[in-house]
């Protein structure tokens, strides 16, 4: 019997932690899901269990070549972005893989700011809004020299979490585009070089190479050839490049809404880093200008409200049919929001409306929809232009299956082609197509599109 030729890659989420196989068309032919339970790091915060994710990849992979089933010709890696390897001399890991929500102190990131221009202008050099805690990696760095020095002198070298997890089955120091970034502070977007502040803070970075570089490795007794990884919202970001043929601007949804628009180069203004807009990295290290909306918590929140008041179940909202002359009505008439009329609270939920006001829960949250659905374009009118070619908007996760934000979209970007997309497990495609040169084999993707037409 003939093994299947796959690819494997494990995709490293928050939650959940995959391994899919691909084969030569890039169909999943093999998927398996973890979710591991977190630990405490030396502070009692909570961060990954990284031993744990070690342990399971490699005793995942040695299976996989000992089965009868797949030869694996390729392994590579997606994961979240910001978060660090600290390695020592030996090639030993110091530190946990530290969350990223983890508090530290602010004025880290200000003195930062001091050194190098101010903030705006550091900001905008590096496409990184300054988003506190641990979310900028370059502070993670500095949070380490300064908190952790007996530590942070014997570090030798420095890995984002996706070279972290290559770094283990080739034994090599890589680095890549799109971890580098990632709202890192690290990457000089002007000179397309690391910021001159590591260098004169004595830190050395490695030189970042091809998402298509892999190295060949045994293990096992197997040949294998092991991608340097990617980041997962640059590899979710892939099959669409290679897919369109159109320019086109991304909505990928969830509990965060992320808006990519990979055909506008212009730099970031301080206004649009002021509205939590950044430049991620693609695959081809080109700039992504892209912003975001805490929209599906923001929806999941309010729904609760909604679902409490009108006595109805949390889930409600999947079961109502579109309304579409009500949302006629709101786009015909409606100026001003009814939720989030003076932005968000601190918890996200809009206490100030009597929804006293509605009928029933129908149309409550069909104007919830709308007011949300209307924040999200805002965040997307800051990342497009006029001159950037953007004829396609594709809608991909869990909004991509809520009729009444995709006929809003569609509605509110008439002048655009709206499409929901879907595709499974796109960061872990994209984590594949970007090795297929690796198989002499062509092959089309399939994005599962569907058109929408306006209300």
């Amino acid at each position: 019997m003939n093994k299947k030729e796959v690819f494997a890659v494990f995709d490293i989420g928050k939650t959940n932690k995959k391994i899919l196989l691909f084969d030569k068309y890039m169909k999943v032919v093999f998927q398996q899901e973890e979710k591991f339970p977190v630990i405490a790091d030396e502070d009692d915060e909570e961060c990954d269990d990284i031993l744990l994710i070690e342990n399971w990849i490699r005793t995942s992979l040695t299976n996989l070549l000992a089965g009868s089933d797949f030869d694996v010709k390729a392994v590579n890696f997606s994961t979240y972005g910001a978060s660090l390897a600290f390695l020592d001399e030996s090639g030993n890991r110091l530190t946990p893989i530290y969350n990223y929500l983890k508090d530290v102190d602010e004025s880290i990131q200000t003195r930062l700011f001091e050194k190098y221009g101010g903030k705006a202008e550091f900001c905008r050099q590096t496409a990184s809004p300054a988003l506190g805690k641990l979310l900028n990696s370059g502070i993670q760095i500095l949070w380490l020299r300064n908190e952790r020095p007996e530590i942070f002198q014997q570090v030798k070298h420095i890995l984002h979490f996706p070279q972290y997890l290559s770094y283990l089955l080739t034994g090599k120091i890589s680095a890549e585009s799109t971890s580098i970034g990632c709202h890192t502070f690290l990457w000089n977007f002007d000179t397309k070089n690391y910021h001159r502040w590591l260098d004169e803070a004595g830190i050395q970075l490695t030189s970042p190479e091809p998402n298509s570089f892999a190295q060949k490795v045994t293990i096992a007794g197997s040949a294998l050839n092991v991608g340097i990884g990617i980041h997962d919202s640059s590899a979710s970001l892939v099959p669409y490049l290679k897919a369109s043929k159109t320019p086109f601007l991304l909505i990928s949804t969830g509990t965060w809404c992320v808006n990519m628009n990979p055909f506008n180069a212009s730099p970031l203004t301080a206004h649009q880093l002021k509205n939590d807009c950044l430049c991620y990295l693609s695959a081809e290290q080109k700039p992504v200008k892209s912003s975001r909306l805490f929209m599906g918590h923001i929806h999941d929140v309010n729904v609760l409200r909604l679902s409490s008041y009108f006595g109805v179940n949390s889930d409600q909202y999947k079961k109502l049919a579109i309304n579409e002359k009500l949302l006629t009505n709101y786009l015909n008439t409606s100026v001003e929001s009814v939720f989030f009329s003076d932005n968000t609270s601190a918890n996200y939920i809009d206490e100030t409306v009597d929804l006293s006001m509605f009928s029933d829960f129908s149309e409550a949250y069909h104007r919830l929809m709308f007011d949300l659905t209307k924040l999200n374009v805002k965040s997307i009118d800051l990342i497009t232009e006029p001159n950037d070619g953007v004829a396609r908007i594709y809608i991909a996760g869990g909004f991509a299956r809520n009729e009444i934000f995709v006929r809003l979209i569609a509605s509110l970007f008439s002048e655009k082609e709206v499409f929901t997309s879907e595709v499974d497990n796109s960061s872990a495609l994209g984590a594949a197509m970007v090795l297929d040169d690796l198989f002499e084999s062509d092959y089309e993707i399939d994005l599962g599109l569907k058109k929408w037409l306006p209300l």
